[in-house]
């Protein structure tokens, strides 16, 4: 309104033609000042009008520094910054929840940075949220106990969740949480007690690690097995990668691998990756010992079988422990094809 004022007050004034009088206008209020020759001011009246585009200028910019930190101060800047991050959210897939940002959750967002997987942390505590958002991690400021937030969080597209929050009970209805809204989903969660764990284990959780025990561990370890020890430290550092490969529950999707050798298989040659263990879901002694074709005596029923030879056979439920690059395991995965019913990390 202001433009048009000035823009008509030089046309009464020296008579401009309307290109003329814009382009004072513009070099008035944008404080310019230079003139072509052709808009010059000589009349009183034209002064009289420059004087007045000025200040109406001046109050035009005062408001409307104003209504910025007005709108700064009502907080809708942040507003905007949290609407974008929430559609954001909507766009992440096959990532990792990561509840809680304590001392353990540093650790683990430390080691998925290090692998490049996309990671997404729910932290209420604001120093922690700060802490992670100055390293460039994803945040999302809610209460992780709640199923909104795991839902916003994106828990029907994540690949895992790990529940790393202080409190036991937390942790308990977080698990709790995210099994009622997805039953596949894969759970990871802290305890600090044996009892804690049972329940987390009751509760859902397909995983439960106790620092403390898992730091004794791995002391023991280190003092008893040095070699193996520093081996899975350098793995973590490698382009090597361990991860689990769930069969299918229905034969009908083994097809063509159901009954079939790892030798007849050839998995390991084709992909270039290798098999380290078979966990076998069969707890049946008879049943096993016929998975296993071997001779009852000698055989002993075992959940977990290391270092597989050839003629182990593939069988509905396995779940396979292979170790390879991520082209390795991508490959194995696909010679797997339908009768892959998911793949995971494997837990520590």
């Amino acid at each position: 309104m202001l433009v048009n004022l000035a823009a008509i007050g030089y046309r009464f004034t020296d008579g401009w033609d309307w290109g003329d009088c814009y382009w004072m206008v513009l070099i008035t209020l944008s404080t310019l000042g230079f003139s072509d020759g052709t808009t010059q001011v000589v009349t009183s009246g034209g002064r009289v009008v420059t004087a007045l585009a000025l200040m109406g200028g001046l109050v035009v910019v005062q408001m409307a520094i104003q209504s910025v930190l007005g709108l700064s101060e009502s907080g809708y800047f942040r507003r905007l910054r949290e609407r974008r991050f929430r559609q954001w959210l909507r766009s992440m897939d096959n990532h990792v929840i990561l509840c809680g940002y304590g001392r353990i959750g540093r650790e683990i967002a430390q080691q998925l940075d290090r692998e490049g997987v996309p990671l997404l942390v729910v932290e209420m505590d604001p120093d922690r949220r700060e802490e992670a958002e100055d390293l460039g991690l994803a945040v999302l400021t809610a209460d992780a106990t709640l199923d909104e937030t795991l839902i916003e969080a994106g828990i029907h597209r994540c690949r895992s969740l790990v529940a790393a929050l202080p409190s036991n009970a937390a942790n308990l209805y977080v698990v709790l949480s995210a099994r009622g809204i997805r039953a596949d989903c894969r759970l990871i969660a802290r305890a600090d007690s044996e009892e804690a764990e049972r329940k987390l284990r009751l509760a859902g959780a397909d995983q439960v690690v106790s620092p403390y025990v898992a730091g004794g561990r791995t002391m023991a370890a280190t003092a008893l097995r040095p070699l193996a020890v520093n081996f899975m430290e350098l793995l973590a550092g490698s382009d090597c990668e361990v991860e689990e490969f769930q069969l299918s529950d229905e034969s009908q999707r083994l097809e063509a691998l159901e009954g079939r050798t790892l030798a007849e298989l050839q998995l390991g040659r084709r992909s270039g990756a290798m098999v380290l263990a078979i966990r076998n879901p069969v707890t049946d002694v008879a049943a096993l010992r016929r998975y296993r074709g071997a001779p009852v005596e000698q055989v002993r029923p075992a959940s977990l079988v290391a270092n597989p030879s050839g003629d182990v056979r593939l069988a509905p439920g396995q779940l396979l422990v292979v170790m390879g690059s991520q082209e390795q395991l991508r490959h194995f995965g696909r010679l797997l094809g339908p009768a892959l019913d998911g793949v995971g990390s494997m837990p520590a």
